[in-house]
């Protein structure tokens, strides 16, 4: 591939690593071909030369991405470019023109090799880059000390891009497609359909040693030789977290058939049948082997022989194995498929560039750390250090607040946003995590949450500034429960979903608000789908509340309240499905606080559920005492005689015939279901306009 770095390049740039000079010297002579004049200087140079230079930080931001480096403006600007293109070219792969972001995504780009080194989970030390997700956003590593760094980061990126622009469909395409988006090189053209697990260092003594040991993990091109497949009917059947979060060696039969099949469909343009497909199978339940005759007018035995002819035909794929085998291999060099032009080049490259100071920078770095559980100690450590220091670093205080959400000790992360909104009242990220604290603080201690109007306020900034935030709109629409308005709540949540489809927590929280709204048929197809669905935590909350459905439209009440079910809202929202796609457990998000930890607040005393018989009434409400909100104080007159009853929730008390309860009724005749707490007195559980 024109304008790779040369054979040379690469052995100069691993002497002078060994040597520990900056590789970004080595790149720089040796692109104009004097590498010996780069080890000639660096033996005249102090021993401390480098170290004396000031680390200089820059942000560059460019439409959809965030690029923190130190290797300086030129290859910050490069890696803005590679990110916009690798998403542009995701967005051709899917046939879309417009791929949402629903979590914001910052690039942290090193020039220092033995900086990454530190930095970098075990597993990916040695590697170009690496991937860290969460709720809030995503984090994305490269050392730029490597060649095409941005390349090690293609699979997780194209789950990322998978989870908030397709519906949850089958396992072996998110993976067949994941797999094809790896192996994307992109330089003067886009160079794709190659082997993503074919790296590099795949040379002779590699293929000596699986000789040796058939463990050796083979490429997907080799397996994908195999004889023996796996029929198309179980590839399709099988099970598998599709998120990309929880994956182990790609290396397998699995991967490199859906590989094999997503190859396929993407260069037969058959994308349209697979959507098809999709809806036949999720949708109409339709069984596999009859929705591949639908969709695709083949059955699933011609299918398979069809992918393999088609990956027979590509010659290219033998013989970049054939070059994987040379001593040295440059990775621009090994053969792909397919070349198309780039959809972006540098010259319509739009960029913001600001300076940052390195302390603030140190504090970036610090959060991602902090979600790596092998540097979270140290990390957390470094940023009580930043935060503490004169220079005042509101940075530090928030990576210090969301570390503190994630362990909920919500009190000290009160007291670390305060500290960063004095210092910067208009960041974005402050006006986030208040809303965060007080919708996990819900959750945690089953109450309503606190501030809504307030919340409310900093989550439309929110979405003002970032349009495509998902869990914004959650929060939001959760707010609005709370607040009474279930109508504009239910179009927030489901722009929330519209935005992240593959979220389980907020389709969870759509029922929920179904329910609220007396939607009975709407919530019963959303835990149904729930039910149905492969999550273990999510199917069984969802076979609770279809269960409890007949006797909450019939009564207004669940069969069996009990304490732990009695709140509704957030509070109901299963800890579990707190994401979309769960966390994997060596990169992703700090370990919570341990269940005995005094210094994290306990779950609120809940009053024990009422129990009876559910009796029922006619008459009319007389009066409403509401002063001691959200309980609700009810004279209620049937007949001659005088009821004292009483509400716990009024806000989300059932009223058939009305929007919600209002405090304000006198004289209105209605309907009371109820469970007597005393001789006259009782525990309103619905209320029917008359």
């Amino acid at each position: 591939m024109s304008g790779a770095p040369s054979r040379a390049s690469i052995f100069w740039s691993t002497i002078f690593r060994v040597s520990g000079l900056h590789g970004i010297i080595v790149n720089r002579f040796c692109q104009v071909g004097i590498c010996a004049l780069a080890l000639l200087l660096s033996a005249f140079l102090p021993a401390g030369a480098w170290a004396k230079d000031e680390t200089k930080w820059i942000e560059i931001h460019s439409a959809h991405f965030s690029v923190l480096t130190d290797a300086g403006e030129k290859r910050g600007r490069e890696v803005s470019l590679r990110m916009e293109q690798m998403r542009s070219v995701f967005g051709e792969l899917l046939k879309k023109d417009k791929l949402k972001m629903s979590v914001p995504v910052t690039v942290i780009a090193l020039k220092s090799d033995k900086q990454y080194g530190t930095f970098a989970p075990e597993k990916q030390n040695k590697a170009g880059g690496f991937y860290v997700p969460g709720y809030d956003r995503v984090y994305i590593v490269l050392n730029m000390f490597e060649v095409e760094p941005w390349r090690a980061i293609a699979h997780p990126l194209g789950h990322y891009f998978l989870n908030y622009n397709y519906p949850p469909v089958q396992g072996w395409f998110d993976e067949g497609m994941a797999e094809y988006f790896g192996a994307v090189q992109i330089d003067k053209e886009v160079n794709i359909g190659g082997d993503p697990e074919l790296a590099p260092e795949w040379h002779e003594d590699i293929f000596e040693q699986m000789v040796r040991d058939p463990t050796t993990p083979q490429s997907l091109t080799q397996l994908a030789s195999s004889p023996v497949w796996i029929s198309m009917t179980d590839l399709f059947t099988m099970k598998h977290d599709g998120s990309g979060l929880r994956e182990g060696s790609r290396h397998t039969l699995y991967y490199a058939q859906s590989w094999a099949a997503v190859h396929y469909l993407i260069n037969k343009k058959k994308m349209p049948e697979v959507g098809t497909y999709f809806d036949l199978v999720l949708n109409q339940k339709v069984p596999i082997d009859k929705a591949v005759v639908q969709a695709f007018d083949m059955t699933p035995a011609q299918m398979e022989d069809a992918i393999k002819a088609y990956f027979e035909s590509l010659a290219n794929l033998g013989i970049a194995l054939d070059q994987s085998k040379k001593p040295i291999a440059d990775p621009g060099e090994i053969a792909q498929p397919y070349h198309f032009p780039v959809p972006i080049d540098a010259d319509n490259l739009g960029v913001a560039i600001t300076a940052m100071p390195e302390s603030e920078a140190k504090a970036v770095i610090g959060d991602v750390m902090a979600r790596i559980p092998e540097h979270r100690d140290q990390a957390l450590r470094d940023l009580q250090q930043l935060a503490a220091d004169p220079k005042e670093n509101e940075a530090a205080h928030r990576g210090l607040a969301r570390d503190y959400l994630q362990q909920k000790r919500f009190d000290v992360a009160a007291q670390e946003l305060d500290k960063a909104a004095e210092l910067n009242p208009r960041d974005p990220w402050i006006w986030y995590y208040r809303s965060v604290l007080k919708y996990r603080k819900a959750q945690a201690t089953r109450q309503d949450m606190q501030g809504i109007a307030n919340m409310m306020q900093d989550l439309r900034a929110v979405v003002d500034w970032y349009p495509d935030l998902a869990d914004a709109y959650n929060m939001l629409a959760m707010a609005r429960v709370e607040g009474g308005g279930i109508n504009s709540a239910l179009e927030a949540q489901k722009q929330a979903i519209a935005l992240a489809p593959r979220n389980l927590e907020y389709q969870y929280n759509l029922g929920q608000m179904f329910i609220a709204g007396k939607k009975w048929d709407q919530a019963r197809d959303v835990f149904t789908r729930l039910k149905e669905g492969t999550d273990k935590v999510a199917a069984a909350a969802a076979k609770q509340q279809l269960e409890d459905l007949a006797s909450l439209q019939k009564y207004g009440v669940r069969p069996q309240l009990s304490a732990a079910g009695a709140t509704a809202g957030a509070a109901n929202t299963p800890s579990a499905m707190a994401s979309g796609t769960p966390a994997p457990a060596a990169s992703n998000t700090a370990n919570t606080a341990p269940d005995d930890d005094d210094s994290a607040p306990k779950p609120a005393p809940v009053k024990p559920a009422i129990t009876g018989p559910v009796l029922f009434l006619k008459g009319k409400i007389v009066s409403s005492d509401c002063s001691k909100a959200p309980e609700a104080a009810i004279t209620f007159l049937s007949g001659m005689t005088t009821y004292k009853m009483h509400a716990s929730d009024y806000k989300s008390l059932v009223v058939i015939g009305a929007d919600q309860f209002s405090c304000d009724w006198a004289n209105r005749p209605v309907s009371v279901n109820y469970r007597a707490t005393g001789k006259r007195e009782g525990e309103v559980i619905s209320i029917e306009m008359r």
